[in-house]
């Protein structure tokens, strides 16, 4: 029915309204009004809040919402159906349309952006030449290999067995 609530039993109070708030206005969720008139009720956790007459509004995770996590949307309906969905849909339209997450880039002149530099150039580089060129500890490059790299930026990087030189990383273009 596309509804987040109930948030988890750990996201309550001031902490719940910032996550919410930030995907609203992210576009990735939408607040949708109903013709209820019950009370928002922490222990239930059904209804995010109320407005100012008194209706019951519910949070729904909108296309750019579902897109962002990797879920395809099923058919054309994006929200929970009530008698105020012309209305919320309105709103929903208002989140900016160019929602979903962007593509992470290092900045330059970071370690981060020396040690792509080093995998992208011709001959690729090992573990010990990444550690010396960036002072850092064998363990913290094949562990920004692993997580920065491949996790959060979404490079495939290749290994192989050099004679002479041994394991040589490269990013695959």
């Amino acid at each position: 029915d596309r509804n987040v609530l109930p948030l988890p039993g750990s996201l309550r109070g001031g902490a719940a309204a910032k996550v919410v708030g930030a995907l609203l206005s992210r576009g990735l969720i939408a607040e949708t009004a109903t013709d209820q008139f019950a009370k928002a009720d922490t222990a239930l956790n059904r209804i995010w809040r109320n407005d100012e007459d008194g209706r019951a509004i519910l949070v729904h995770i909108t296309d750019a919402g579902l897109a962002a996590i990797g879920v395809e949307p099923e058919g054309g309906d994006s929200a929970p159906t009530s008698a105020d969905a012309a209305s919320s849909a309105e709103a929903s339209q208002d989140a900016p349309a160019d929602a979903a997450p962007k593509a992470r880039t290092p900045r330059a002149g970071t370690k981060q952006a020396q040690l792509i530099e080093m995998l992208r150039a011709e001959g690729g580089a090992t573990i010990d030449e990444i550690a010396t060129a960036l002072d850092w500890r064998s363990h913290t490059v094949r562990g920004a290999l692993a997580g920065a790299l491949k996790k959060r930026l979404g490079l495939t990087i290749t290994s192989e067995k050099v004679e002479g030189r041994g394991r040589v990383y490269r990013i695959v273009p």
